[in-house]
């Protein structure tokens, strides 16, 4: 006979003010049994509050405190276009993982939120962010660039041409939207990515 596992449900509530973000976060939580949405009016019961803001910044993290002014609040900041919010002050205002919209699939949204609640097994004791994957030549030239090479030296040792480094360099601060290469290079760091 085989064993059944039980698993805790986890009760989430959803502040987006944009309507196709939170019928998306929404359908995201629909999608998962363990997942159980909660009306707006119960928010201080919710295990794991999902916020979702175009830009994060000092007033996103002055509204958490508004939606839940629980002391064990645990929130999940899902954002749209750009992190300007202080780690530090979003940690102590209770944000425990952030996730860009553009690499929120169903299975990153529920995996990030059971981490948020408890319910993964662990205790996140920094914010969890579900940055962008670079690929293995981003992070190469990422990582030389960071030991303070320029484009003709890594280009030298890593057998491309200084053009193809440029064109894999832009490409790396496309996908983590930074706007020079210290930029990336600091990103990359502070998301363990180099």
């Amino acid at each position: 006979m085989p064993q059944q596992v039980l698993t805790e449900t986890v009760r989430v509530a959803i502040h987006a003010p944009a309507p196709l973000v939170r019928a998306g976060l929404a359908g995201f939580v629909a999608l998962d049994p363990r997942l159980r949405e909660l009306p707006p009016d119960r928010i201080r019961e919710a295990d794991a509050i999902v916020v979702a803001v175009e830009v994060a910044d000092a007033s996103a993290l002055d509204l958490l405190p508004r939606l839940s002014d629980a002391p064990d609040a645990r929130f999940l900041v899902v954002v749209g276009k750009e992190w300007r919010a202080d780690l530090a002050a979003a940690r102590q205002r209770g944000v425990r993982a952030v996730v860009w919209w553009d690499f929120c699939s169903p299975d990153v949204f529920v995996r990030t939120v059971r981490g948020v609640a408890g319910t993964d097994g662990s205790a996140p004791t920094r914010v969890r962010t579900a940055a962008p994957r670079l690929n293995s030549r981003e992070v190469d030239v990422l990582r030389l660039i960071a030991e303070g090479k320029q484009c003709d030296e890594i280009a030298l040792e890593l057998s491309y041409s200084e053009r193809t480094v440029r064109y894999i360099l832009y490409g790396a601060m496309k996908r983590t939207r930074t706007r020079n290469r210290a930029h990336a290079v600091s990103y990359a760091i502070r998301a363990g990515l180099i």
